[in-house]
């Protein structure tokens, strides 16, 4: 693929928020760790250095070989990328007298720079470094300053190497999307032919071409991801993709039967498995939360593994791996691991299931991904699905799992999520679930006293679940959801709704 962007990662927080603001402009990038440059840079039209939390003036910072890239091809340092171009060129960083995190506002911009073309004066950056550039490179050009900083952009003459101390990326630099765009588009004269059609053309073709007349197995579950990597091996290979989908016993209420109808519509060929018992049986008497997931993870890789071997002669496992999967599997400082992380669905592949892998989505983000869905027609309401985790309820029951446990869960739930889209909250939602505590709460309902259960209730909005705050539901809303709850479900006494923001809280409890 030409027109590409190479992003290389020195570890910050922010580098997958990069990317996923250079796909916004309808270009594709990659991220590859620092020490981890690809031998063949032809197809990459322009490259960016990220922020990192290393000072470039320690002695084992990050220092890459750059020989193939400056002056050769179009270059952006970001923060750290910024220090490196010009603590290793001749210009001088120090620790900074001040601090130098948060919002900032650019109080000087050169004049007649494509680079700051529709940026202006006064605008918003963010700032996130302790170290500072005192002096710059020979024959740099200072571009832009801060009040505090100021040498907070810069360009080095005789080439298309530019450098800003502050992250386009995040959201609080209100031009800095413009900024990259101006880079991209107008400076490494990139073209902006990234799009969810392409992508779905450019996919099936190559899909069609890897797996030719081969079967291939993948193990649905109903979420997204899983879902649109089904419809894409759908219109490569038609029906040599057999999709499996296996109850646990823990999923949402009707689930099983719901989203097995939703994919006949689909014409995916699909094989439902109900393995509810073998599930609760294998988790009775369990209650650490790593030793239920990992029960969960290997009865389902047996009760998969059953299932493939019916699909005779089958060579390929389809996963509906994603990017942020690839990225984290790899390590930006030096780190041994470079495999793709079990994914959720399938719970990885064991050794004696001799099975080729294939990820249509591991080039995706969770946003892009719901788009090329809808290229494709599907469903909005599948495609507009909150996330769910791969044990299901198993990890929103505190303790050890019953079926009366579960039974209990699943109608709270179901009573929350039908109620979120009733009252058209649903979709201002990214995820929301029930917990069911390990506690028994004391209670009056009609003359007499009760102890049962108390469930808390959690709806949290996000872009990528990497943070998260929690929604501030309409009290009316609570009001109803929690008589709603007591009133309808049997073992329920008590509802409360969890405020907690990520971090420090997780979105799960367990």
């Amino acid at each position: 693929m030409q027109n590409n962007v190479l992003i290389l990662d020195f570890g910050s927080q922010y580098t997958q928020l990069i990317a996923r603001r250079i796909r916004e402009l309808n270009i594709f990038c990659e991220i590859k760790p620092f020490n981890k440059l690809p031998e063949d840079l032809s197809s990459y039209k322009a490259v960016i250095l990220s922020g990192s939390p290393s000072s470039v003036r320690a002695l084992d910072a990050p220092h890459p070989d750059l020989t193939n890239i400056r002056g050769k091809k179009p270059l952006l340092g970001v923060c750290y990328g910024a220090q490196y171009l010009a603590h290793f060129h001749g210009g001088e960083v120090g620790q900074s007298s001040t601090r130098e995190y948060g919002r900032a506002n650019l109080s000087m911009i050169k004049e007649d720079e494509a680079f700051f073309e529709n940026v202006t004066l006064g605008s918003q950056v963010w700032m996130s470094h302790s170290d500072t550039i005192k002096r710059l490179p020979e024959g740099a050009v200072r571009l832009a300053s801060t009040h505090d900083v100021e040498n907070a952009a810069y360009r080095l003459q005789g080439e298309e190497t530019y450098a800003i101390q502050f992250h386009p990326e995040v959201y609080h630099s209100t031009d800095g999307k413009q900024i990259l765009e101006n880079f991209l588009v107008n400076i490494a004269q990139v073209e902006q032919s990234w799009t969810p059609d392409s992508f779905v053309d450019s996919t099936v073709a190559q899909l069609k071409s890897k797996i030719g007349s081969d079967k291939v197995i993948l193990g649905l579950s109903g979420g997204v991801d899983s879902s649109v990597a089904a419809m894409l091996l759908h219109k490569a290979i038609g029906k040599n993709l057999h999709c499996i989908f296996v109850n646990n016993g823990l999923l949402r209420k009707n689930e099983f039967q719901d989203v097995l109808k939703q994919y006949e519509g689909m014409g995916l060929n699909v094989k439902g498995v109900d393995a509810s018992a073998r599930f609760l049986d294998a988790l009775a008497g369990k209650s650490d939360p790593e030793e239920k997931r990992k029960t969960i993870g290997r009865v389902f890789i047996d009760v998969f593994d059953d299932e493939s071997h019916q699909v005779e002669n089958a060579k390929w496992l389809a996963q509906g791996t994603i990017y942020p999967d690839v990225i984290e599997s790899v390590s930006a400082t030096g780190g041994p691991s470079a495999t793709i992380k079990s994914h959720h669905n399938v719970g990885g592949l064991p050794d004696f299931m001799k099975l080729q892998v294939v990820e249509p989505l591991r080039m995706l983000f969770k946003d892009e991904v719901r788009r090329v869905g809808a290229s494709m027609d599907m469903n909005p309401a599948l495609l507009g699905r909150h996330p769910f985790p791969g044990p299901g309820l198993a990890i929103r029951i505190l303790g050890d799992i019953t079926p009366e446990k579960v039974r209990i869960l699943q109608e709270v739930d179901a009573v929350f999520i039908n109620s979120l889209k009733d009252w058209n909250l649903y979709d201002q939602v990214w995820q929301a679930g029930a917990i069911l505590l390990p506690v028994d709460s004391v209670g009056v309902m009609g003359d007499e006293r009760t102890y049962e259960k108390c469930v808390a209730l959690r709806a949290v909005e996000s872009t990528d679940g990497m943070t998260a705050d929690w929604v501030n539901l309409p009290y009316n809303f609570l009001q109803k959801v929690s008589n709603d709850i007591i009133n309808k479900v049997k073992g329920v006494n008590r509802v409360v709704y969890d405020i907690s923001s990520k971090p420090p809280a997780t979105i799960e409890w367990e």
